[in-house]
């Protein structure tokens, strides 16, 4: 052991040894590498957690697009199972009722109310139903309700047929809008039959001015439309009337006013042309043509001066007289 002098200790200085820094030793890679780690979790830390949630999302959904078909097929399986365990409960679909149904096949209901749904009443959506039977041309709405534990009820709001539109072979029902609705199963003989190429169309304006003039409706069998510009309205007489392009519903005015003054629609005439405005001209029946040819004023013979054999038969020859040679009786 050396000893120090006391002169070594004339420089020192009193001072606080928590004063004095304590070494550390250097960091290993490790320890660096996790101070590295909680800074970017500290500064990045709403990043990080949107990144893991959608790294979650994403094997969530390749998990189940790998494993969809033996998952789907357990699924069935349960499905199945607890459908066959409810219909053995009682709780299948034994009977269909349906109401106002006319132009639409029962058949054709019954396929769409069971398209996609099992036989047990608990799967049996109303909602989709009603909504397939809105495919159907006929139906306006429907209404469908489940009865527990074994029916559904169906309630059929058909739309109305204005008419008949003959097209090729087939004779269609149409609407107010002109669209079709069903074949013509001979149900709707009273409806005017529409004769031509796109006179469904126009069906709908022609049956409103028709309904404004209802005496003009009476005997009413056909509608023709004319090369898709004009109408011709055709009785059960067998009376035509010809109808102009423009100004349907003066035309249709004039021949009311005329039915009105004159019964025109139920006398023996065969055409009546309305095509020119100011002029109505008539084709007569074959017994009108002949009534009208007796009632034509016809030219006399009238003898000459020198033919002339007393004044009395001068006189006489010139009053007028309904015979066919135009000489007076004696």
């Amino acid at each position: 052991m050396q000893q120090v002098g006391a002169k070594t200790f004339v420089p020192a200085q009193i001072a606080d040894p928590r004063l004095f820094p304590t070494p550390l030793p250097a960091p290993s890679p490790y320890r660096r590498w996790l101070a590295s780690l909680s800074h970017i979790a500290v500064l990045h830390r709403r990043a990080l957690r949107r990144g893991l949630l959608a790294t979650l999302v994403l094997a969530s959904l390749g998990g189940l697009y790998v494993g969809r078909e033996p998952v789907g097929a357990a699924l069935e399986r349960v499905l199945t199972l607890a459908e066959g365990q409810v219909t053995g409960a009682g709780f299948a679909i034994h009977s269909i009722e349906i109401t106002g149904q006319t132009l639409t096949a029962d058949r054709d209901i019954v396929r769409l109310l069971t398209l996609g749904s099992g036989p047990s009443i608990f799967t049996f959506d109303v909602a989709e139903a009603q909504a397939r039977l809105q495919w159907l041309r006929a139906v306006q709405s429907a209404k469908v309700r489940k009865v527990y534990p074994d029916r559904i009820i169906v309630d059929i709001t058909e739309k109305t047929p204005v008419a008949r539109w003959r097209l090729g072979t087939v004779t269609w029902l149409i609407d107010a809008r002109g669209e079709r609705i069903g074949t013509d199963r001979a149900s709707y003989p009273d409806l005017p039959l529409i004769v031509g190429q796109g006179a469904a169309d126009d069906t709908a304006i022609m049956m409103r001015l028709l309904n404004r003039f209802p005496a003009l409706k009476t005997g009413l069998v056909a509608l023709s439309r004319i090369s898709d510009r004009r109408w011709d309205l055709i009785y059960k007489s067998g009376l035509r009337v010809q109808l102009p392009e423009t100004g349907t519903a003066e035309a249709l005015g004039r021949l009311d006013q005329y039915q009105t003054e004159y019964q025109l629609l139920e006398r023996d005439v065969l055409r009546i042309d309305l095509r020119v405005e100011g002029l109505v001209t008539l084709k007569p029946g074959p017994v009108a043509a002949e009534a009208v040819a007796r009632t034509m004023v016809r030219p006399h013979k009238i003898k000459g001066p020198a033919e002339y054999e007393t004044p009395v038969e001068r006189a006489q020859t010139a009053l007028p007289d309904d015979s066919t040679t135009g000489t007076a009786p004696e």
